[in-house]
Protein backbone atom coordinates (compact mmCIF):
# COMPACT_ATOMS: atom_id res chain seq x y z
CA UNK A 1 0.00 0.00 0.00
CA UNK A 2 1.25 3.50 -0.64
CA UNK A 3 1.86 5.57 2.17
CA UNK A 4 -0.21 8.55 2.71
CA UNK A 5 1.69 12.31 1.78
CA UNK A 6 1.28 15.46 2.33
CA UNK A 7 1.67 17.40 -0.84
CA UNK A 8 3.11 20.87 1.20
CA UNK A 9 0.85 23.05 -0.53
CA UNK A 10 -0.76 26.28 1.09
CA UNK A 11 -3.85 26.02 2.41
CA UNK A 12 -6.73 28.57 1.58
CA UNK A 13 -5.12 31.40 3.84
CA UNK A 14 -2.22 31.04 2.33
CA UNK A 15 -0.18 29.51 5.07
CA UNK A 16 2.05 26.31 4.21
CA UNK A 17 -0.42 23.19 4.79
CA UNK A 18 1.21 21.23 7.45
CA UNK A 19 2.80 17.40 6.45
CA UNK A 20 -0.08 15.11 7.29
CA UNK A 21 2.30 11.80 5.97
CA UNK A 22 1.74 10.34 9.55
CA UNK A 23 -1.05 9.35 12.06
CA UNK A 24 -3.31 11.88 13.13
CA UNK A 25 -5.58 12.43 16.27
CA UNK A 26 -9.07 11.41 15.37
CA UNK A 27 -10.63 14.46 14.02
CA UNK A 28 -14.66 15.30 13.80
CA UNK A 29 -13.87 15.61 9.76
CA UNK A 30 -12.04 12.77 9.36
CA UNK A 31 -14.51 10.92 11.42
CA UNK A 32 -17.80 12.11 9.32
CA UNK A 33 -15.72 10.98 6.06
CA UNK A 34 -14.82 7.90 7.82
CA UNK A 35 -18.46 7.19 8.17
CA UNK A 36 -19.72 7.80 4.73
CA UNK A 37 -16.94 5.32 3.56
CA UNK A 38 -18.39 2.79 6.16
CA UNK A 39 -22.03 3.48 4.82
CA UNK A 40 -20.81 3.03 1.26
CA UNK A 41 -18.84 -0.35 1.86
CA UNK A 42 -21.83 -2.12 3.46
CA UNK A 43 -23.89 -1.05 -0.01
CA UNK A 44 -21.18 -2.52 -2.08
CA UNK A 45 -20.39 -5.34 -0.05
CA UNK A 46 -24.24 -6.58 -0.73
CA UNK A 47 -23.56 -5.81 -4.42
CA UNK A 48 -20.71 -8.25 -4.85
CA UNK A 49 -22.31 -11.06 -2.78
CA UNK A 50 -25.98 -10.70 -4.88
CA UNK A 51 -24.56 -9.45 -8.16
CA UNK A 52 -21.81 -12.10 -8.46
CA UNK A 53 -24.12 -14.86 -7.20
CA UNK A 54 -26.68 -13.57 -10.15
CA UNK A 55 -23.82 -14.16 -12.69
CA UNK A 56 -22.85 -17.63 -11.56
CA UNK A 57 -26.32 -18.69 -12.06
CA UNK A 58 -27.15 -17.51 -15.46
CA UNK A 59 -23.78 -19.09 -16.31
CA UNK A 60 -24.01 -22.18 -14.88
CA UNK A 61 -21.21 -24.47 -13.80
CA UNK A 62 -18.49 -22.60 -15.83
CA UNK A 63 -15.20 -21.04 -14.58
CA UNK A 64 -16.34 -17.16 -14.79
CA UNK A 65 -19.20 -18.41 -12.40
CA UNK A 66 -16.67 -20.28 -9.78
CA UNK A 67 -14.75 -17.19 -10.07
CA UNK A 68 -18.04 -15.31 -9.27
CA UNK A 69 -18.78 -17.75 -6.55
CA UNK A 70 -15.68 -17.17 -4.85
CA UNK A 71 -16.24 -13.32 -4.59
CA UNK A 72 -19.93 -13.24 -3.27
CA UNK A 73 -18.62 -16.02 -0.25
CA UNK A 74 -15.61 -13.99 0.35
CA UNK A 75 -18.64 -10.65 0.59
CA UNK A 76 -20.98 -12.90 2.13
CA UNK A 77 -18.31 -13.59 5.02
CA UNK A 78 -17.92 -9.84 4.99
CA UNK A 79 -20.77 -8.51 5.83
CA UNK A 80 -20.98 -10.76 8.89
CA UNK A 81 -17.77 -9.45 10.22
CA UNK A 82 -18.64 -5.24 9.53
CA UNK A 83 -21.10 -5.23 12.18
CA UNK A 84 -19.04 -5.94 15.46
CA UNK A 85 -16.22 -3.91 13.29
CA UNK A 86 -17.99 -0.67 13.31
CA UNK A 87 -19.90 -1.07 16.07
CA UNK A 88 -17.08 -1.07 18.38
CA UNK A 89 -16.06 2.42 16.93
CA UNK A 90 -18.97 3.86 16.87
CA UNK A 91 -19.58 4.16 12.94
CA UNK A 92 -22.73 3.29 11.45
CA UNK A 93 -24.01 -0.14 11.20
CA UNK A 94 -25.43 0.81 8.26
CA UNK A 95 -29.27 -0.87 7.49
CA UNK A 96 -28.98 2.15 4.91
CA UNK A 97 -26.27 1.00 3.40
CA UNK A 98 -27.47 -2.29 2.63
CA UNK A 99 -31.00 -1.25 2.01
CA UNK A 100 -29.62 0.72 -1.05
CA UNK A 101 -27.48 -2.00 -1.86
CA UNK A 102 -30.91 -4.18 -2.32
CA UNK A 103 -32.21 -1.18 -4.27
CA UNK A 104 -29.29 -1.03 -6.71
CA UNK A 105 -29.94 -5.23 -7.42
CA UNK A 106 -33.38 -5.30 -7.98
CA UNK A 107 -33.10 -1.94 -10.51
CA UNK A 108 -30.59 -3.78 -12.16
CA UNK A 109 -32.02 -7.05 -12.19
CA UNK A 110 -35.64 -5.79 -13.60
CA UNK A 111 -34.26 -2.94 -15.62
CA UNK A 112 -30.61 -2.61 -16.92
CA UNK A 113 -29.74 -6.36 -17.26
CA UNK A 114 -32.28 -6.81 -19.76
CA UNK A 115 -30.61 -4.59 -22.12
CA UNK A 116 -27.11 -6.58 -21.49
CA UNK A 117 -25.03 -9.75 -23.22
CA UNK A 118 -23.35 -11.84 -21.96
CA UNK A 119 -20.39 -10.25 -21.36
CA UNK A 120 -21.48 -6.61 -20.55
CA UNK A 121 -23.35 -8.04 -17.41
CA UNK A 122 -20.19 -10.47 -16.51
CA UNK A 123 -17.91 -7.03 -16.82
CA UNK A 124 -20.61 -4.51 -15.25
CA UNK A 125 -20.29 -6.85 -12.12
CA UNK A 126 -16.46 -7.03 -12.57
CA UNK A 127 -16.64 -3.07 -12.12
CA UNK A 128 -17.90 -3.03 -8.95
CA UNK A 129 -15.64 -5.56 -7.98
CA UNK A 130 -12.75 -3.32 -8.87
CA UNK A 131 -14.59 -0.43 -7.02
CA UNK A 132 -15.01 -2.07 -3.71
CA UNK A 133 -11.22 -2.51 -3.77
CA UNK A 134 -10.80 1.44 -4.45
CA UNK A 135 -13.34 2.19 -1.60
CA UNK A 136 -11.56 -0.38 0.79
CA UNK A 137 -7.70 1.03 -0.21
CA UNK A 138 -9.42 4.61 0.58
CA UNK A 139 -11.32 3.23 3.95
CA UNK A 140 -7.36 1.94 4.95
CA UNK A 141 -6.11 5.79 4.11
CA UNK A 142 -8.27 7.31 6.30
CA UNK A 143 -8.49 5.08 8.76
CA UNK A 144 -4.58 5.44 9.05
CA UNK A 145 -4.56 8.98 9.30
CA UNK A 146 -7.30 8.82 11.79
CA UNK A 147 -4.95 6.34 14.23
CA UNK A 148 -6.87 3.31 14.09
CA UNK A 149 -4.43 0.66 12.89
CA UNK A 150 -7.03 -1.80 14.17
CA UNK A 151 -9.52 -0.99 11.17
CA UNK A 152 -6.32 0.10 8.80
CA UNK A 153 -5.06 -3.52 9.88
CA UNK A 154 -8.72 -5.22 8.82
CA UNK A 155 -8.61 -3.33 5.60
CA UNK A 156 -4.87 -5.01 4.75
CA UNK A 157 -6.31 -8.17 5.10
CA UNK A 158 -9.46 -7.83 3.07
CA UNK A 159 -7.34 -6.30 0.40
CA UNK A 160 -4.82 -9.53 0.74
CA UNK A 161 -8.37 -11.50 -0.02
CA UNK A 162 -10.17 -9.80 -1.95
CA UNK A 163 -7.52 -9.00 -4.62
CA UNK A 164 -6.50 -12.64 -5.83
CA UNK A 165 -10.20 -13.67 -6.62
CA UNK A 166 -11.55 -9.78 -8.45
CA UNK A 167 -7.93 -10.89 -10.66
CA UNK A 168 -9.20 -14.20 -11.11
CA UNK A 169 -12.68 -12.62 -12.26
CA UNK A 170 -11.05 -10.80 -14.41
CA UNK A 171 -8.88 -13.40 -16.10
CA UNK A 172 -11.77 -14.96 -17.29
CA UNK A 173 -12.92 -12.96 -19.73
CA UNK A 174 -10.57 -14.53 -21.89
CA UNK A 175 -13.17 -17.54 -21.76
CA UNK A 176 -15.66 -15.17 -23.16
CA UNK A 177 -13.37 -13.94 -26.14
CA UNK A 178 -13.24 -17.72 -26.79
CA UNK A 179 -17.23 -18.06 -27.27
CA UNK A 180 -18.85 -14.81 -28.85
CA UNK A 181 -21.61 -16.82 -29.58
CA UNK A 182 -22.29 -17.34 -26.01
CA UNK A 183 -20.69 -13.91 -24.83
CA UNK A 184 -23.05 -11.81 -27.27
CA UNK A 185 -26.11 -13.99 -25.92
CA UNK A 186 -28.85 -12.02 -23.62
CA UNK A 187 -27.71 -11.72 -19.70
CA UNK A 188 -31.00 -12.54 -18.87
CA UNK A 189 -33.18 -15.63 -20.70
CA UNK A 190 -36.27 -13.60 -20.81
CA UNK A 191 -38.38 -12.82 -23.57
CA UNK A 192 -38.08 -9.05 -22.83
CA UNK A 193 -34.64 -9.68 -22.87
CA UNK A 194 -34.40 -10.93 -26.20
CA UNK A 195 -37.08 -8.13 -27.01
CA UNK A 196 -34.81 -5.35 -25.87
CA UNK A 197 -31.74 -6.98 -27.07
CA UNK A 198 -33.07 -7.04 -30.58
CA UNK A 199 -34.41 -3.39 -30.16
CA UNK A 200 -30.94 -2.48 -29.33
CA UNK A 201 -29.05 -4.38 -32.15
CA UNK A 202 -31.72 -2.84 -34.86
CA UNK A 203 -31.18 0.71 -33.65
CA UNK A 204 -27.26 0.06 -33.69
CA UNK A 205 -27.43 -1.06 -37.10
CA UNK A 206 -29.99 1.79 -38.29
CA UNK A 207 -27.34 4.17 -36.71
CA UNK A 208 -24.12 2.84 -38.77
CA UNK A 209 -26.26 2.93 -41.86
CA UNK A 210 -26.83 6.45 -41.16
CA UNK A 211 -22.99 7.09 -40.36
CA UNK A 212 -22.18 5.53 -43.60
CA UNK A 213 -24.73 7.56 -45.55
CA UNK A 214 -23.66 10.88 -44.30
CA UNK A 215 -19.86 9.92 -45.20
CA UNK A 216 -20.87 9.20 -48.83
CA UNK A 217 -23.24 12.60 -49.12
CA UNK A 218 -20.39 14.55 -47.44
Amino acid sequence: MHELQGNGAPDGEGRAARDESGPQEESPKGRAFLANLVRELFQTEHSAKAHSLVEAERLGDVPPAHAMRAVSAHAEAVLSELPSLFAERGLPVSAGGSAVGHIFSALRDHLADHLLNAEKSYRGTLLGMRHGIDLVELIQYVATAEGDTHLAAWCARWLSARRPLVEAAAGELAWFAARPARATRAAKDSVVAHLLQGLVNGAELAAQRLRRLAALAG
